[in-house]
């Protein structure tokens, strides 16, 4: 059942996309390109955005800098949306760092790197784009966590616990959100071919690229859902394993994902 109302198009939504410059984050830009939305960048690679802008006509995109981190940049970014496109109607947020870390190599810094972007960086970009939201009762938040957050996986230590907050932030966010007329959708992808998940040293079950994962998340906001999760076939198994008591989840986790 669809949580949030069906989007019948994206021909000329304003869409802001942050972590726009490789991964999900580029797949998602050309994706709602393609569709003739139109599609503010940022992210702090400025020359891959440019790279995704030359490929469109000048007035579908912005191209905006900024790192997730800096909530003056996010801030600068956003008000320069607003004074070319008047605001937006989606902010779909996909920034975010992933290093491979277990308990004989936790590493703090790196950690407090990953609870910056993943967690503190969205919760900033929704803190400058949720009044006027609410204001105008209209458009809509999309967060890319993962599978990650549903519970404890090896070399997770620090990227696990950072999906999980962001689980509960946007079904947190749905709450307050619904009866405002704005849309919540979170974003739970497996395993998907990226810089980031190069660093796997492991065999990454249900791997698919990012230009499947952009489908996957087009097609659930137009869908109107609320929890969009893919390829099914990995997500669901694990959705049912966090209903298992902890001596079968660890064992079937170990037998599964062999790390």
């Amino acid at each position: 059942m669809a949580l949030n109302q069906r989007v019948i198009s994206f021909y000329n939504k304003r869409i802001w996309i942050i972590g726009a410059s490789s991964g999900i984050g580029e797949a998602c830009a050309q994706a709602f390109l393609s569709h003739g939305a139109k599609v503010a960048l940022s992210a702090r690679r400025i020359d891959k955005l440019k790279a995704i802008q030359d490929k469109w006509p000048t007035d579908q995109t912005l191209c905006l800098p900024a790192n997730a981190q800096n909530n003056d940049e996010l801030s600068t970014a956003y008000q320069s949306i607003k004074q070319t496109w008047g605001g937006i109607d989606l902010l779909l947020y996909v920034s975010g760092i992933y290093e491979p870390m277990r308990a004989d190599n936790f590493d703090l810094a790196k950690a407090t790197d990953i609870i910056n972007t993943n967690i503190i960086g969205a919760m900033s970009a929704c803190s400058i784009t949720l009044p006027d939201f609410i204001q105008q009762q209209s458009g809509g938040i999309a967060i890319v966590s993962s599978v990650a957050g549903y519970s404890g996986l090896p070399q997770s230590l620090a990227y696990g616990p950072s999906k999980a907050a962001m689980i509960n932030f946007c079904e947190t966010l749905y709450y307050d959100l619904k009866p405002k007329n704005v849309a919540v959708y979170m974003i739970n992808p497996g395993f998907v071919s990226t810089e980031a998940t190069a660093k796997n040293d492991f065999e990454m079950p249900a791997l698919i690229t990012t230009e499947q994962a952009a489908t996957e998340i087009l097609d659930g906001i137009q869908a109107g859902e609320f929890d969009i999760h893919f390829p099914k076939r990995f997500s669901y198994f694990l959705k049912f394993l966090r209903l298992l008591p902890y001596p079968v989840y660890f064992f079937l986790i170990k037998k599964f994902i062999k790390i």
